[in-house]
């Protein structure tokens, strides 16, 4: 049996202002912060003598490990980003960047999104990717227009109730 898996499909390499400048200071923060520490830390921790039993060695290595990952990852990544700073012509559709008012049209339940770039998802702020299936569904749709979703949870139906752009 192979140990091959598919590559995983590239996600949109879009982007909002405010998180392209979070990206920016976060590896900033990473680079000349948070990784000097830790290196100090590490050397300190050697210094101690036998490594192989040194939890702190150890801890600060992998600690190094993924700092080191994170900040290869965005210094890759935020070349590649557009930002996306124009508002959509047509104000009262959902388009990159919108916060909309969504109802589920069987139970009744409201939610409020705002699309944004894979890369500034947050749940708890009801931050969505461009790339899930909620936001491909919701795309170019109007005030009172319905539509269906497939979720995780089946297909689903919605109404748009209110768009906005900040």
């Amino acid at each position: 049996m192979s140990r091959w898996r598919p590559p995983a499909p590239s996600s949109t390499a879009i982007i909002t202002r405010d998180g392209f400048e979070r990206l920016k200071s976060e590896l900033d923060h990473l680079w000349h912060t948070v990784r000097p520490e830790v290196v100090k830390a590490l050397a300190a921790a050697a210094a101690e003598g036998d490594r192989s039993e040194n939890a702190e060695y150890t801890y600060r290595k992998k600690q190094l490990g993924e700092i080191d990952r994170r900040a290869r990852y965005l210094s890759k990544r935020i070349p590649v980003l557009q930002v996306v700073e124009a508002v959509a012509s047509q104000r009262d559709a959902v388009f990159f960047g919108a916060t909309m008012d969504i109802e589920n049209v069987e139970t009744g339940e409201t939610v409020r999104y705002r699309i944004v770039g894979p890369d500034e998802t947050d749940a708890r702020k009801g931050w969505i990717s461009i790339d899930s299936p909620m936001a491909r569904a919701v795309l170019k749709k109007r005030v009172d227009d319905e539509f269906d979703a497939d979720l995780p949870g089946g297909r689903t139906r919605f109404a748009v109730l209110a768009v906005e752009y900040t």
